[in-house]
């Protein structure tokens, strides 16, 4: 756990020391630097005069150079990776107000419908995000992170780091991310149609997510149960897939049930680590110790309350609730200044489900969360499972070298 600890310590010093050199690192990106070539994939996006917005996709142009690893890109080079249209919006919440800007982009064919395509080399898909890592000077935070997750077994978006170019402007490094969606190269849960609405069809598969409502298309259920006693909000179980377009009455009965058999078994259980009738009748233990894990490694302060994901596939191929897939990793190792997000020591569970450190948060964690992590039978399988990742995918070495080979990438 020292070990761990040193890691922590060396993103703080990597960020502030780059924190006081990033204004004039901007100053030098934007007004000396011709952007001609990359060792980085080079991202054109025309919008044809049309300003892009943060409630709705407008169509513009993109091209992509790509040459292969290895391989220098040159801005003159011809687009030889995608070159078609898209629909584009600013999407993120508090990132909005950063002048980099954070794009969520659709592939569309010559007459504006959807088009399943394959970027960069990730499976073939209509939703992108074109990420801006403005506010983790490291650029890595995110990237680090999905890797982890893919180490240990979980699906996490893969990603790309590339140069973005609109409207003939230089913009910096971006990262390309796939969106977290229903697909068998992604949550690999089976697809719930308007018309499976009884029977095992009716089952799965659902994701859903704890979040804040920015952005397009959002609507939930309230929890039944406050955080803690007196909690000045419940928590907001948010529809993600089915999109709340789409998802039917019968569906939206289902899942919410789902959540609260689960909830009530946590709130009220004499014994809530029965095989029986608690907690693993219901979830994947597995893939909530892995969820716990990785955001304690990292020290995530939106960890459990944001950004935080749930899924369920059918029941004839699985009847649990799975967490996951890891989300949203700007604010870790130490890139915050609140909510404990700067220490390099305790539980950043313990700190979110403590009642006087979040009297005043809006944002508040699922009460079973700290329930779960007080379960001796439950810190068991997270110790268990610790030991077993400490010597390879979670060793301070691993860490490190592909750290660095992160940072000899973007040098």
């Amino acid at each position: 756990m020292k070990k761990i600890l040193l890691l922590f310590l060396l993103f703080y010093f990597i960020t502030f020391s780059q924190e006081r050199n990033f204004s004039t690192d901007i100053n030098i990106e934007t007004n000396l630097v011709e952007f001609t070539s990359s060792n980085l994939p080079i991202v054109v996006i025309n919008t044809n005069g049309q300003q892009i917005m943060d409630d709705y996709k407008i169509i513009a142009d993109m091209g992509i150079i790509y040459n292969g690893e290895g391989v220098r890109n040159h801005l003159t080079d011809p687009f030889n990776n995608y070159n078609g249209k898209i629909g584009i919006e600013i999407r993120g919440s508090s990132s909005q107000m950063f002048p980099k800007k954070q794009y969520a982009v659709e592939t569309k064919d010559a007459y504006g419908s959807d088009l399943d395509v394959s970027i960069l080399g990730f499976p073939p898909e209509e939703d992108w995000i074109l990420y801006a890592p403005y506010n983790d000077k490291s650029l890595i935070r995110d990237v680090l992170v999905y890797k982890l997750a893919n180490d240990m077994g979980r699906y996490a978006s893969r990603s790309k780091f590339c140069e973005l170019v609109l409207n003939n402007e230089y913009m910096g490094i971006y990262v390309l991310f796939e969106k977290i969606r229903r697909d068998i190269n992604r949550v690999n849960i089976k697809k719930l149609d308007p018309t499976d609405i009884s029977g095992d069809a009716l089952t799965g598969g659902y994701i859903i997510k704890i979040d804040k409502t920015d952005g397009e298309n959002n609507a939930g259920w309230n929890s039944t149960y406050l955080p803690f006693t007196n909690a000045q909000s419940k928590i907001l179980y948010q529809y993600h897939v089915p999109i709340p377009d789409e998802i039917v009455q019968q569906q939206r009965s289902y899942i919410q049930n789902v959540i609260f058999n689960f909830e009530t078994v946590m709130m009220y259980s004499s014994d809530i680590a029965d095989s029986a009738t608690g907690y693993p009748k219901y979830i994947d233990t597995d893939s909530f110790v892995d969820f716990i894990l990785i955001n304690e490694l990292a020290k995530n302060v939106d960890a459990y309350r944001l950004s935080t994901y749930l899924y369920k596939d059918r029941d004839s191929r699985n009847p649990k609730l799975f967490a996951g897939p890891v989300w949203d990793f700007n604010l870790a190792f130490g890139n915050a200044d609140y909510h404990a997000g700067w220490l390099t020591t305790g539980w950043e569970l313990e700190y979110l489900t403590t009642p006087q450190n979040m009297s005043s948060e809006y944002f508040l964690t699922p009460f079973w969360w700290k329930k779960l992590f007080e379960d001796t039978q439950f810190r068991n399988k997270l110790y268990a499972r610790w030991q077993n990742l400490r010597p390879n995918v979670l060793s301070v070495t691993i860490i490190i070298n592909y750290i660095d080979s992160l940072t000899q990438l973007l040098d």
